[in-house]
C-alpha cells in the first residue's frame, strides 16, 4: 500500500479540488508517479525532474517576449540544440499545451521504459496524453511545417540525445565505469565478523533479498554504490570555479569541496573525544529514543523548534557537540516567537518523543513507494502552490501570474537545484567514499571499548563507554549467553531491529540492550541503508537547496498561513512496524525548518551521523540560491546565454595541445579568454581575442584545463575542456 503517497495526494487534492491544474502540473504529477514506481535512484530522478522542467519551461518561454529558453535554440552544457523558429500561434495557450504534452509523452516513455513499473507507468502516461485528444502515432519531428506536436517531439528527441552524452551513462543503465568498493560486503546476519574493514570507507551490504526505498526488489543481493561518478554529469548552475577534479582511485568531479569527514583515531582512553566515535555514538544514542513505550513528551510546534540561523551552524567539533543534544535528541534551535500571519504565538504541539522520532525517520526517508527526496520537495512545492492564500508572484514581486507560468518557472528553479544537489553531493560521496553508521557502529562494537584501558575489551578503535547507552556485558547480564560467550562484549541501548517484527501491522521492535554488533538502523531489514556512501547527506543538501528555492520563489521564508502541516494517523503510518501510538501533526513554520527537520530525521533513522549533515545544509543553501538566481535570469531575459550560432562561431584547437592553443573568433567582436586548472585556479587570461589568436601555454603543466571565452563585459559564451600533454 502506498501509504505515504496516498496520504499526501489526498491532502493535496483536498486543497485543489476545485482548481483546474496547469498542463505542467498534470505532467509533473505523472512524472512523480513514475518515480514512485521506479527504482529509488535520487540522482537519476533529480535529473529526470530537471530535464522535464527544462522541456516545459522552454515550451512556455518560446512565446514569451521577455523570457529566454534554456535549451531550445541554445548551446547548453556543450550540446547544440538547433532551432530555426516556428510561426507564432494564434492560440498561445493551446500551442504550449501541445508542445509540452508531446515532449513529455516522448521523454517519459523513454526514461521509464526499463522501470520495474513500466507497464503501469506507460499506461498512466498514455491515459493523460490521449485524454487531450493527441495522437500517440504522430512521431514526426519536422516542425518546419508549423506543427507544434512535431516541435514537442523534436524537443524531446533533443533532450534525449543530450542525456546520452551528459556523462550520466544513461545508455548503459547508469552503471559505474570506474568505482570499486574498498571493503567487502557486510553480511547483515553475521554479527561477529565485523572488524576486517577500512573503517573510513564505504561498505556494501549483503542481503538475502534487497528491497529499495520504492519497494522494488533489487536484482542483486549486494547492491552496488549508486552514482559514485555522478559529479561529472552536466549541471544547471554549478560553476567551474567551484569544481575540482580529485582522484581516489578514479577522477572525481567535486564541486564545493567540503574537505574530509572525521576519520577514526587511535584513541588513548578518550574515545568520546574522538570526533568519529562521538558522531557514530550519537547515532547509537538516539536509537534509544525509538521505544513506543517511552513516555517522554516533547513540544514539536514551531514555537519550540526550528528557526536556527545558517550563520550559526557549527564548524568546530566543540560546536557540533553543543549543537546536537547527544542524550535527548534534537538540536539547539529554539523556535519562533510568533506566527507572522496571525501575530500570535504558535500553539504547543506536545507528542511522544518516540512517536516523533519514528515518524520523522519514515516521513523524510521517502520510502517505501516514494518519489525520492528530490521528488518529495516537488510534492511540497505543489502543496504550497495549491494553498488558498498563496499569491503567485515570482520572487514575491510583480503581478500575479497564471498557474502555467508559475508552475514552469517554479519547476525549472527547483529542478535545477535538485539536479545540481545530486551532482554536487554524489561527487563528494564518490570521492570521500565514507561509511554508514551500520558499518561504523558494528565495527567499533566488535573491537571493544576505547574509554578505559584497565577495563576488559579495550581497543583504540572501540566505542566509548557511556552509562545508560553503551556499556560492557557483565557476568550476570541477560545478554551474557548460555556459556558466557558475550561477557565483556559491548552492548548498546537501542532499537532492537527487524528480527523482532513478525507482523508490521501489529508489532513494534521496541528498545532494549542489544549486543553492539547486532545494531540496526531504524529501517526495514530488506533495506537497512541506502546503497551509497554517507558523506555528505543527500537529504540535507536536497532539502536545504529546495528550502532556499521555495523561500526565494514565494518571497517569504514562511509556509502560507505561517505554517505547513502534515497529519499522521494513529497506527496507520509507519510501514515496517506499527505506529505512531497517537494521532499527530507535523508542523513547520518555514521551509528551512522543514529542511532542518529532514536532516535530524536521518540521525534518528540511523542513516547519517552529524558529520554528514551540516556541510550538506551549507552546500544546499549555496546551490538553492545559485539555481534560483540563474533561473531568474532566464525568466527576465537578463542572462547573455550562448546561442548555437555563438557557440559555432568559436573554434579552439588543437585538443589535446602541446604548447599553444589557437582561438578562431567569427563573431565580429573582441572577446576575452580565461583558462582555469582543474582545482578552479585562474592560470591564464587574455583580454583581446580578435579573429585569430595563438595562446602560448608552454609554462603550464600537463593535465586538464577549462577554457572560457567571454564578451568584454564578462558574459560567458563558450566553455571547453582541453588537455595539455
Amino acid at each position: 500500500m502506498k501509504k505515504i503517497t496516498l496520504l499526501f495526494l489526498t491532502f493535496l487534492l483536498s486543497l485543489s479540488a476545485f482548481a483546474q491544474p496547469s498542463i505542467a502540473r498534470q505532467w509533473n504529477e505523472v512524472l512523480l508517479d513514475a518515480v514512485r514506481s521506479d527504482f529509488a535512484r535520487p540522482t537519476v530522478h533529480a535529473r529526470n525532474l530537471f530535464h522535464s522542467s527544462v522541456i516545459m519551461y522552454d515550451a512556455w518561454a518560446l512565446f514569451d517576449t521577455q523570457a529566454e529558453t534554456v535549451f531550445l535554440g541554445k548551446t547548453f552544457g556543450g550540446y547544440d540544440c538547433e532551432f530555426t523558429g516556428i510561426t507564432t500561434p494564434t492560440d498561445v495557450d493551446a500551442a504550449r499545451h501541445e508542445i509540452i504534452s508531446y515532449a513529455m509523452y516522448r521523454l517519459l516513455n523513454h526514461r521509464f521504459e526499463q522501470s520495474p513499473g513500466a507497464t503501469e507507468i506507460e499506461q498512466e502516461i498514455t491515459d493523460l496524453f490521449t485524454s487531450f485528444g493527441y495522437d500517440t502515432n504522430f512521431s514526426s519531428t519536422n516542425y518546419s511545417t508549423g506543427s507544434y506536436a512535431a516541435l514537442g517531439n523534436y524537443l524531446a528527441s533533443q533532450i534525449i540525445a543530450f542525456g546520452l552524452q551528459d556523462n550520466s551513462n544513461e545508455q548503459f543503465g547508469y552503471a559505474n565505469a570506474f568505482y570499486v568498493p574498498a571493503n567487502p560486503p557486510l553480511i547483515l546476519e553475521n554479527y561477529y565478523e565485523t572488524n576486517d574493514i577500512n573503517p573510513n570507507r564505504w561498505q556494501p551490504l549483503a542481503f538475502d533479498v534487497f528491497v529499495d526505498q520504492s519497494g522494488n526488489e533489487f536484482p542483486a543481493n549486494t547492491p552496488s554504490f549508486l552514482s559514485p561518478e555522478w559529479g561529472a554529469v552536466t549541471p544547471f548552475s554549478l560553476s567551474v570555479e567551484d569544481l575540482q577534479i580529485l582522484n581516489n582511485g578514479f577522477d572525481s568531479y567535486v564541486y564545493n569541496d567540503p574537505g574530509p569527514p572525521a576519520y577514526i583515531q587511535n584513541s588513548n582512553e578518550d574515545g568520546i573525544d574522538d570526533p568519529y566515535k562521538w558522531n557514530f555514538a550519537l547515532v547509537a544514542s538516539w536509537s534509544a529514543h525509538l521505544d513506543p513505550n517511552d513516555p517522554t513528551m516533547i513540544d514539536i510546534s514551531p514555537g519550540a523548534i526550528g528557526n536556527y540561523d545558517l550563520a550559526n551552524y557549527p564548524e568546530t567539533f566543540e560546536e557540533y557537540q553543543a549543537f546536537y543534544d547527544f542524550t535527548n535528541g534534537g538540536d539547539a534551535s529554539t523556535g519562533h516567537l510568533l506566527n507572522p500571519e496571525t501575530n500570535l504565538p504558535y500553539v504547543p504541539n506536545v507528542v511522544k518523543r518516540s512517536d516523533y522520532a519514528r515518524v520523522l525517520a519514515e516521513f523524510w526517508a521517502d520510502g517505501p513507494d516514494s518519489e525520492t527526496p528530490p521528488g518529495h520537495w516537488f510534492t511540497l512545492l505543489n502543496y504550497v502552490s495549491d494553498h488558498p492564500s498563496i499569491e503567485k508572484r515570482i520572487a514575491g514581486q510583480g503581478p500575479i501570474v497564471s498557474d502555467l507560468e508559475w508552475d514552469v518557472k517554479a519547476y525549472l528553479a527547483l529542478g535545477g537545484a535538485m539536479h545540481d544537489s545530486a551532482i554536487n553531493t554524489w561527487g563528494i560521496k564518490g570521492y570521500y567514499d565514507y561509511l554508514r553508521p551500520i558499518s561504523a557502529i558494528r565495527y567499533m562494537a566488535g573491537k571493544g571499548q576505547s574509554t578505559n584501558a584497565s577495563l576488559p575489551s579495550y581497543d583504540p578503535h572501540g566505542l566509548p563507554l557511556i552509562d545508560g547507552f553503551i556499556e560492557l556485558i557483565g557476568d550476570t547480564d541477560p545478554l551474557r549467553g548460555d556459556s558466557g560467550e558475550n561477557v565483556d562484549r559491548i552492548k548498546i541501548k537501542a532499537w532492537k531491529g527487524p528480527d523482532f517484527i513478525s507482523d508490521p501491522t501489529t508489532d513494534t521492535a521496541g528498545v532494549d540492550w542489544i549486543i553492539g554488533t547486532h545494531w540496526w538502523p531504524y529501517q526495514r531489514g530488506t533495506f537497512v541503508t541506502p546503497p551509497f556512501a554517507g558523506y555528505l547527506s543527500g537529504h540535507s543538501t536536497f532539502s536545504r537547496a529546495a528550502a532556499e528555492v521555495l523561500t526565494r520563489l514565494t518571497g517569504d521564508p514562511f509556509f502560507p498561513g505561517g505554517m505547513g502541516t502534515f497529519d499522521i494517523e494513529q497506527n496507520n503510518f509507519l510501514v515496517f512496524e506499527v505506529g505512531p501510538t497517537e494521532n499527530m501533526t507535523l508542523q513547520w513554520a518555514t521551509y528551512r525548518d522543514a529542511s532542518d527537520q529532514t536532516s535530524l530525521s536521518r540521525i534518528w533513522g540511523g542513516i547519517h551521523p552529524p558529520v554528514d549533515d551540516i556541510k550538506g545544509r551549507i552546500i544546499g543553501n549555496k546551490i538553492g540560491n545559485e539555481a534560483f538566481d540563474l533561473a531568474l535570469d532566464y525568466f527576465e531575459g537578463t542572462l547573455d546565454v550562448t546561442t548555437v550560432e555563438q557557440q559555432n562561431s568559436i573554434t579552439i584547437y588543437p585538443v589535446p595541445f602541446e604548447n599553444e592553443l589557437h582561438i578562431k573568433n567569427q563573431l565580429q567582436q573582441e572577446l576575452r579568454l580565461e583558462i582555469y586548472s582543474i582545482d578552479g585556479k585562474l592560470v591564464h587570461q587574455s583580454n583581446r581575442i580578435n579573429t585569430h589568436e595563438t595562446v602560448a601555454l608552454s609554462a603550464l603543466e600537463t593535465g586538464l584545463y577549462v577554457v572560457k571565452i567571454m564578451t568584454k563585459d564578462s558574459n560567458t559564451i563558450h566553455v571547453k575542456n582541453v588537455v595539455k600533454y
